[in-house]
């Protein structure tokens, strides 16, 4: 029997955990806008068309329309939970903090004035010399859980992720349209349990799970409809007082039979931080190794790390000025992009090129058949 609590969400504890987190957290903002919008940036591109390949947690009942669905490859088909399990070694008096970061999706409608005071969707309107264009956005959201170990060996926990709908409405200028923000409600829930293991020192598995527990919006609906009510780019921070983790690629020999027991669905965790630290795990639907850096040459995200930022850039900066234009109406972080790639000092460009960061070869992160995702 889970133990729910009866105050759920962020109190006066998890301030103690924001510089831990905050190490981290380029690498996972990397995670969560992976894939958000790609170069060119433009609405009209094609492979702008079928986005949120990365983390979607979907309404159960949508996804398992047909039947359940069995775990694969990250991006081919929506889940409707993640789950994580890893390995920590803690004192009796541990103190565990998860932090459950997602994306809400915020459709972006354009509205143009009618004669007769009606507003009437359109795809786009120019006001001013601005473009304005219907796209779907998204906003970051995140819920920490802090809790004793004792608490979560006693059966376990479960916290509500979700948040409420909105809707927000901008007035364009001389009143000739209107651009509306509408997100829909989205419904989740993180359990953490945890167990003790035979081993030499007090080593416990954790497992923390989130699920989708919303409701589908009706019968067949269409992807882009049940992402309304989805946890995209779904990933969780997991630390805490007085405990380390072990690695799951890399662990110890004595602990090796314990980490190919963890099942991971739909995510993998890795140590992360500083390297030689063991005090916080990144669990990430995109397969990072431990420790994972943002490279310090990098100016800024550009939504595709499959991308060398070099050649990202100088894409960017070649594009025309019609392109950059609808760039600029299709999403506010593309005119991020553009204003931070136009204004890069040649010095700073110049870094892009590339570094060396050893003269010394790399070393096996670990035994290749080590821990393999699930």
């Amino acid at each position: 029997m889970l133990n729910v609590p009866a105050a759920i969400g962020p109190g006066p504890d998890t301030k103690s955990v924001e510089p831990r987190f905050g190490r981290v957290r380029p690498v996972a903002d990397a995670v969560l806008f992976e894939g958000y919008l790609l170069y060119p940036y433009r609405k009209s591109s094609p492979k702008n068309q079928v986005r949120w390949q990365f983390g979607v947690l979907a309404p159960r009942s949508w996804v398992e329309a047909d039947g359940p669905v069995a775990p694969g490859v990250a991006g081919s088909a929506e889940s409707w939970y993640q789950q994580t399990e890893c390995l920590f070694q803690a004192a009796a008096d541990a103190v565990l903090h998860v932090r459950v970061r997602y994306l809400q999706l915020q459709r972006k409608r354009v509205e143009r004035k009618a004669s007769d005071g009606r507003y009437v969707p359109v795809e786009s309107l120019e006001v001013a010399d601005a473009v304005h264009l219907a796209f779907d956005e998204a906003v970051p959201r995140e819920t920490d859980i802090v809790a004793p170990l004792s608490d979560v060996l006693a059966g376990g926990l479960a916290f509500q992720v979700g948040v409420p709908g909105g809707e927000e409405t901008e007035v364009l200028a001389d009143g000739v349209g209107r651009v509306v923000r509408q997100r829909y409600p989205v419904v989740g829930t993180t359990t953490v349990r945890a167990e003790r293991l035979d081993a030499p020192s007090a080593t416990y598995r954790l497992r923390v799970r989130t699920e989708n527990t919303g409701q589908s919006p009706r019968r067949g609906a269409s992807r882009d409809e049940a992402l309304r009510h989805a946890l995209i780019a779904t990933h969780t921070f997991i630390g805490g007082d007085r405990l380390e983790f072990w690695s799951l690629t890399d662990p110890p020999e004595w602990a090796q039979a314990h980490a190919q027991g963890c099942a991971n669905v739909h995510t993998f965790p890795v140590l992360a931080g500083d390297p030689g630290t063991r005090d916080l795990v990144l669990s990430s639907p995109i397969i990072l190794p431990d420790h994972p850096q943002v490279a310090p040459e990098s100016p800024g995200d550009l939504h595709d790390a499959a991308e060398i930022d070099e050649i990202l850039t100088l894409r960017t900066l070649l594009l025309t000025d019609e392109e950059k234009r609808e760039a600029r109406a299709t999403d506010a972080r593309a005119a991020e992009i553009l204003d931070r790639t136009e204004a890069m000092p040649p010095e700073v460009f110049a870094r892009l090129h590339g570094a060396i960061r050893s003269l010394q070869p790399r070393k096996p992160s670990g035994r290749p058949d080590a821990v393999p995702p699930r």
